[in-house]
Order: C-alpha cells, then sequence, then structure tokens
C-alpha cells in the first residue's frame, strides 16, 4: 500500500468514528439533550425539552431547553457536536423550549430555523441575526426528505410538531402537546396519510383526572400508535397510565436516552 493510500485509509477510518450517527444509512435516531426526567446520571437535567433527529436527509435539533450552557453541556456528554446540525425546530413559544436556541446558534450560523406561528417579531429578528436562515411555519412544510413540520396548531397556545417518516409508519415528536397531543397525532396522520408508529415527547397531561388519561390512551391506542414516549409536562401519573397501556410498546424517555427507529 503506497504512503498516499495508506493516510487516506487511516483518515477515513477517522472519520467514520467520528461521523458514525450522521451516515446516510443509519438508522432515524432521536436523541434526548434536555429533559426534566433523566435517563443518563451523566447528562444534567432541567425544566424544558430539546432533542436531537440524526439519519434523516439532514440533522435537526427540535427545541431547545432553557438554558444553553445546560443544552450545550449535554451536547458534549452525549459527544455530539452543535456544529452537524443543520436544522432547528422550535415548537412553541415558551422558554423552556427556545431558552437554549440563540446560545445554540451562537456556535453554529449555518442552521435553518423553523419558528411556529405567534412567534413575537423581536425573537424571530435576534434568530435572524444568528442562523442561516428563519421560517416562520403557517402551515405544514417538509423541510428535508421525509421530515415536515406539522403546524399551526391551537388557539391560545400555537405549536407544531415534528413528523419523521418511516418505513415503520410516523414518528411524531412533540413539544409540550399543548393543543393536544391526540390532536396532534390526528393532524399528523390526516395530512401525510400515514400511520403513526411512534409518539415522543410532552404531552401537557400534569394534573388531569384518570378519566382524561384513560381517555388520551384509549385515542391513542384506537389510532393504531405502537410506541408512545411521554416525558417533560407529561407528569408521573400519565407516565404510568401509557406504561401500563402500551407495556412493550412503551418507551422510557429523560435525558441521555437513545432511541432508534430501525427500518429493515
Amino acid at each position: 500500500m503506497s504512503k498516499r493510500i495508506s493516510v487516506m485509509f487511516g483518515l477515513a477510518v477517522v472519520l467514520s468514528a467520528w461521523f458514525p450517527i450522521f451516515a446516510a444509512d443509519s438508522p432515524k435516531t432521536i436523541r434526548v439533550l434536555y429533559d426534566n426526567y433523566v435517563f443518563d446520571q451523566a447528562c444534567g437535567s432541567d425544566w424544558g425539552f430539546a432533542c436531537l433527529i440524526s439519519g434523516t436527509q439532514k440533522t435537526i435539533l427540535f427545541d431547545t431547553g432553557a438554558k444553553g450552557d445546560l443544552l450545550l453541556a449535554n451536547f458534549e456528554k452525549m459527544k455530539l457536536r452543535p456544529a452537524d446540525v443543520e436544522l432547528a425546530v422550535i415548537s412553541h413559544n415558551h422558554g423552556d423550549h427556545t431558552g437554549g436556541l440563540l446560545p445554540f446558534l451562537a456556535t453554529n450560523e449555518h442552521v435553518g430555523v423553523y419558528l411556529p406561528a405567534a412567534t413575537p417579531a423581536s425573537f424571530v429578528k435576534e434568530a435572524k441575526a444568528r442562523a442561516a436562515s428563519v421560517s416562520v411555519v403557517n402551515k405544514p412544510v417538509e423541510i428535508c426528505k421525509g421530515v415536515f413540520v406539522i403546524g399551526p396548531l391551537g388557539d391560545k397556545i400555537i405549536e407544531q410538531a415534528l413528523v419523521v417518516d418511516t418505513k415503520k409508519g410516523l414518528v411524531i415528536i412533540t413539544g409540550c402537546s399543548h393543543p393536544g397531543v391526540v390532536a396532534i397525532a390526528k393532524k399528523a396522520k390526516e395530512h401525510l396519510g400515514r400511520n403513526i408508529f411512534m409518539v415522543l415527547g410532552g404531552t401537557h397531561l400534569l394534573n388531569h383526572t384518570n378519566e382524561d388519561l384513560q381517555r388520551v390512551v384509549d385515542d391513542l391506542k384506537g389510532m393504531g400508535i405502537q410506541k408512545v414516549g411521554a416525558t417533560h409536562c407529561s407528569g408521573d401519573k400519565a407516565i404510568a397510565k401509557m406504561k401500563e397501556a402500551f407495556g412493550d410498546g412503551f418507551v422510557r424517555m429523560g435525558v441521555g436516552q437513545v432511541i432508534e427507529v430501525v427500518e429493515d
């Protein structure tokens, strides 16, 4: 083997070790970067939510938690690089989902940002000053191949969800589900005409009655959803209810968790 070929081979090995999760043929992967529930004790926790989606055409940051320093620290703890993110989507205009965005953009200005309708003009302006591009979503949009932002939804609190189309069905990722997790799931299914495989994220079921929780569980199961991972603002009672109802289809969440959707 010539010296040149040997060097190139060595470089290829190094690159493959550094970028394993961004390979085109890798499974769709969701890494929880920010959550008030904990999966990996090495990561810091706080009220809020953020996750990284890879294995799609572009690498996507969904929500950014409340504190930029904690978000970035968890990137490092999970051996991820902010510079690899290509798109960022914010679910709704609450500080526990938007707080880390501007500090994140200070580390990576080459990001296209998708903000929900009704985002304050001042925040849009600040994001535009730091990002490669900023879009305010007023209708469902495909942001890269097979990945959609479904919104706007709700009235008092406008929210949008991220949806990844996989061979197993739709994977829906929610921030807080203020418009209702069932309403979000129905909208995604209606717009994309595909069955739903998995729903992950906040479901805003704190302080709901047992009857309300049962109704939500029945509706989700009635839609044929196979897996559910409730976290953040869902509440312990709702999480326990979903775990009981979905059994092996329940996905434990929390900061540090890594969820793979293998499409073989």
